[in-house]
């Protein structure tokens, strides 16, 4: 972060000065008292556990430059003892957001927000790695995409950085707005509209809605690049910004075909643009990864990156977090797909799981081990019957089915050929998983975040001893 100083800040929040001067400089943001020290200046978030606040004299004592409050406490005779400047807002929160606003805008740097059902972590990371070709390019911290992470992730930027990759979540009406109005993007990406947050939103028809507030914010010099559906369309998404659509349908800017699906070694397509086309090779796994790769190579190419540099910048891609990633084991192999969870995203990492080989010479089965789906609302049941039948007509063995939703994968699974299995409980899992596993499996581990799958991987690595 490049330095502001305490009167900067308190124009960028309309901020009051209640302790110390205002020509103190900062050089970083943080809102984790265990992170912050010298020339730091920590912002007290209330949440719903716990006051910020109560930290103040901890990160007084760390050497912290200022502070950003929104109440007065037993720690302003400290700030006023050590000279600490300390910023009074009426929303931490919302002005850390405005700082996060101000700042950005003191940067020259070229802005790509990415938001969407499925697959904006993956757009993003694979963004970024195609940027970074030709840019020194940022992005979010970790999963920071939400009104705090965000802005923490706009404060590690400075003026070395050309390019950012922003992914902006949501699970309600107004917090893209928010974020989008924060950052201002050159160029918006929406991956899909799913069905994801579907019990805040109400319908498929909120949720497009709710990403498409991202596009109010790009200017009329700017791209909203999307992949084309039944939702995203040319008309559906017309604004007074440039549009770039991606898909398999030859009216459609980049045009996707001949996917070939090596499981989780990968896949191979054909990815045409204009009069130019060219074989992907992408080490990442999942068919559905054709168009998140092609989103980012239109992004790419939209800035000036070509085809040839965002091929080669796709081929160092490592994904944030626990997706899709491959274990190989002395006696099994895991597929562990426990970021987090989806109807559309199930669906694609069975497809992984199906298409991925076994060891040679193993007589193995290929399992899937699924947890509970959360936020779908009264879809709940209609989705993971769904992804059960989508199941039982794959080339796998075994479906294992944990949770009080999950009853319903194994339910729609029933007319297929795969076997399934129930646990109500994931402690029954896991003391039942290592017996239902055998030398050569293949097995894809995966749920919702709160339902911690990542245990079930756990599980097998160590009682395998991998």
């Amino acid at each position: 972060m490049n330095k502001i100083t305490v009167e900067e800040i308190l124009k960028a929040v309309s901020g009051r000065l209640i302790t110390g001067r205002d020509d103190v400089t900062v050089s970083g943001v943080k809102h984790d008292s265990r992170e912050c020290s010298a020339g730091d200046m920590f912002v007290a978030v209330c949440g719903e556990n716990h006051d910020g606040h109560q930290y103040i004299p901890t990160v007084l004592e760390a050497g912290a430059s200022a502070v950003m409050v929104s109440h007065e406490g037993a720690w302003k005779d400290k700030a006023e003892e050590l000279g600490v400047p300390a910023i009074m807002v009426d929303d931490t929160v919302y002005a850390m957001g405005e700082l996060a606003k101000y700042y950005l805008g003191t940067l020259d740097i070229k802005k790509v927000a990415v938001t969407g059902s499925v697959g904006k972590t993956s757009v993003r990371d694979m963004t970024y790695y195609v940027l970074s070709e030709k840019y020194n390019c940022g992005r979010n911290m970790k999963n920071y995409n939400n009104e705090i992470g965000l802005p923490l992730s706009i404060f590690q930027f400075d003026d070395s950085t050309e390019a950012a990759v922003l992914e902006m979540g949501m699970s309600d009406f107004g917090e893209i707005d928010r974020l989008a109005e924060i950052v201002k993007p050159d160029i918006g990406i929406i991956t899909n509209i799913g069905v994801s947050h579907i019990e805040n939103l109400g319908s498929r028809e909120g949720i497009f809605k709710a990403k498409m507030e991202l596009a109010g914010h790009i200017a009329e010099n700017g791209t909203l690049i999307f992949a084309e559906s039944d939702m995203l369309t040319k008309v559906s998404t017309a604004g007074i910004y440039s549009q770039i659509s991606v898909g398999y349908s030859e009216n459609d800017d980049y045009i996707i075909s001949d996917v070939d699906d090596r499981g989780i070694g990968g896949i191979e397509f054909t990815l045409e643009h204009g009069s130019d086309s060219s074989r992907i090779d992408l080490p990442v796994p999942g068919a559905h990864n054709a168009v998140n790769s092609s989103l980012a190579i239109a992004a790419g190419e939209v800035l000036g990156v070509t085809v040839g540099e965002a091929v080669k910048g796709l081929g160092k891609t490592e994904l944030t977090g626990r997706r899709l990633r491959f274990i190989r084991g002395e006696r099994l192999d895991v597929i562990d797909d426990t970021y987090n969870a989806s109807p559309d995203s199930m669906k694609s990492a069975l497809k992984v799981l199906e298409q991925s080989g076994f060891r040679a010479g193993a007589g193995a089965h290929r399992i899937a081990v699924l947890g509970d789906m959360f936020e779908l609302g009264s879809e709940s049941m209609r989705q993971h019957r769904e992804v059960g039948e989508f199941a039982g007509k794959l080339g796998i063995d075994l479906l294992i089915a944990v949770g009080s939703d999950a009853k319903y994968i194994c339910e729609g699974a029933s007319g297929g050929s795969v076997s399934t299995v129930f646990f109500s409980s994931k402690d029954e899992l896991l003391e039942k998983i290592c017996d239902l596993t055998g030398y050569g499996d293949i097995v894809l581990v995966k749920g919702s975040r709160g339902m911690k799958m990542e245990q079930a991987v756990e599980k097998l690595l160590e009682y395998q001893e991998l």
